[in-house]
């Protein structure tokens, strides 16, 4: 049965002279507590390594919200419930440079994670690679369901290059199989308003087609300076002292 951490606690307890006046009831209630709770941290180290976060130090009670950044703490919390996900609602982080949005976006998979969702984080670039290569290997239908089926999906660097005919064909495979299934967080340099001209505008015929998919059921939060003449980047913010660089 593998009730390894049951074992190694019971061992613990026999030399332990204060547990001789514990029943035995509640002496073996604090080891099968030891066996669950044991699984279940495992068992979070075990998605959260199959993710692939970015910053999988992320949590979302370490949000810095006296950074000088202009955050809905209240829509923030909210979300972090999950809510969103039973809902197959999808959320816009938008921000600029080094706003934050990835370790954001990383805290609300890790709160998935804890609540047993499946949970996938891909750059769209190395995405789009990935299935352009399986696509040539005789993989492709594989490698997208990897991505669709996954109940949390985080697509960090969303639009940050125009993708070509050929990849918007992906996105649209991607976010059609995952409508009203599942949910998706999107980072982005770009206000949504400005997404139809990433994708070709009037040019591509399925600008519209993929954004109608996202946009109708998606919460916004724009990270944006309180002050625009003292933005600074957060990895200026929590990188080296200057001081001790020279």
């Amino acid at each position: 049965m593998r009730l390894t951490s049951m074992s190694d606690a019971y061992i613990t307890q026999t030399s332990d002279p204060k547990m001789k006046e514990v029943s035995f009831e509640d002496r073996f209630a604090l080891l099968v507590d030891i066996e669950y709770n044991n699984r279940k941290s495992n068992g979070l180290k075990s998605l959260n390594r199959n993710v692939g976060f970015d910053q999988p130090e992320a949590y979302i009670s370490d949000i810095n919200y006296m950074s000088g950044r202009k955050l809905n703490r209240n829509l923030i919390e909210r979300l972090a419930t999950c809510e969103y996900i039973t809902e197959y609602q999808n959320i816009f982080i938008i921000g600029a440079t080094g706003s934050g949005k990835t370790y954001m976006a990383c805290a609300f998979g890790m709160e998935a994670c804890k609540q047993r969702y499946k949970t996938k984080y891909v750059r769209l670039p190395d995405m789009l690679l990935e299935l352009d290569m399986a696509r040539s290997e005789g993989n492709y239908k594989k490698v997208l369901a990897k991505y669709a089926k996954s109940v949390l999906l985080i697509l960090d660097e969303w639009l940050l290059l125009k993708p070509t005919e050929t990849e918007q064909h992906d996105i649209l495979e991607l976010l059609h199989q995952r409508r009203k299934r599942s949910s998706t967080i999107f980072c982005s340099q770009y206000d949504p308003a400005g997404w139809y001209d990433q994708l070709g505008g009037d040019e591509s015929p399925l600008a519209e087609a993929i954004l109608d998919r996202i946009k109708h059921d998606a919460y916004k939060i724009n990270i944006v300076p309180a002050d625009a003449t003292q933005y600074r980047s957060m990895r200026e913010v929590y990188g080296m002292d200057p001081a001790k660089s020279e």
